[in-house]
């Protein structure tokens, strides 16, 4: 089988990794948001069910609906693989978060940029010069500083908190297949309708687990937060999706691994124009530190040039 290249349009999939950054960074104010009022799975099952529809209807005024012929050619293994492990990584994110704490499921998710970088290395047979090793290393230790409390807190856990951290980094693993698995897709399909069956395909999963009748019943805030998510689902991954059509998946892991910082960037905002919605994050100056080495690793990684 032969192996998907990129387009070599790499400022076109930066834009479009630096966009994925910014709707994933901003995304768990949101949610935090809406699960006050709702289920995780329903969440889940709205995200995914809103996105396939909004999906669905653009393609098909465009005329862009996959046709017969490419869904033929199109490998279902590999569908049924990226549909099945996107879905896993949202159960089991969901589950291990139940388990341990926010600030350290952030930490261990990012396990998945990680694991999808080395897979491009590995599968895509991508390349890396010595100072983007460097840049590796300068990034995995910001990491290490970024997140030194929840670090600490996993190794003098208790059972369950190392049972959901476990949880959080086979969600991570499986995401990282998802995403190796979406970028092969490509080779026969277009971005768009590999997420057009992916969403519609997670939407099926999480149907028996989604309370429905409890969307008919929400304030505006949370209804408001309900459909921005649905919004930043279909907009974020088919950012990240197209990115990967023009970019190495190497590079586009490296940018994405900014996302806890916009993240952080974003609650420290909010906290500030609405304290009672967002708890603040408290930074230490080592904290801070970690997070500039983040940058400047991912940089490295990310504009370095091929051999």
């Amino acid at each position: 089988m032969s192996l998907h290249h990129s387009s070599g349009r790499w400022r076109l999939g930066l834009a479009l990794s630096l966009l994925t950054v910014f709707l994933w960074g901003i995304l768990p104010i949101a949610l935090t948001v809406a699960l006050q009022a709702l289920d995780v799975y329903t969440v889940i099952w709205f995200r995914f069910f809103m996105s396939f529809a909004l999906l669905a209807v653009y393609l098909g005024i465009r005329g862009q609906l996959p046709k017969l012929e490419e869904l033929r050619s199109a490998s279902w293994k590999l569908l049924a693989i990226a549909t099945i492990f996107l879905a896993s990584n949202y159960f089991l994110f969901m589950q291990g978060l139940a388990l341990t704490s926010p600030a350290n499921a952030e930490v261990l998710i990012q396990l998945s940029t990680l694991l999808l970088g080395f897979g491009g290395l590995v599968i895509f047979k991508e390349r890396y010069r010595l100072y983007q090793w460097i840049g590796v290393s300068v990034l995995t230790c910001g990491y290490l500083l970024f997140f030194r409390e929840q670090l600490t807190n996993l190794i003098t856990a208790r059972s369950t908190y190392l049972l959901g951290s476990l949880l959080i980094v086979l969600a991570a693993t499986v995401w990282a297949i998802y995403a190796l698995a979406q970028k092969q897709l490509l080779q026969s399909l277009s971005s768009a309708s590999i997420m057009l069956i992916i969403y519609g395909g997670c939407a099926l999963l999480f149907t028996p687990l989604a309370n429905l009748e409890s969307i008919f019943i929400l304030d505006n805030l949370h209804l408001g937060m309900l459909l921005f998510c649905g919004l930043n689902t279909l907009i974020a991954y088919g950012a990240f999706a197209e990115s990967l059509e023009h970019w190495e998946a190497s590079r586009v892991s490296a940018v994405i691994a900014l996302a806890p910082i916009v993240t952080l960037i974003s609650i420290s905002f909010v906290s500030l124009v609405t304290p009672d919605l967002i708890p603040p994050e408290r930074l230490t100056l080592i904290g801070i530190l970690g997070a500039v080495l983040v940058v400047v690793g991912s940089v490295a990684i990310a504009l370095g040039k091929n051999d």
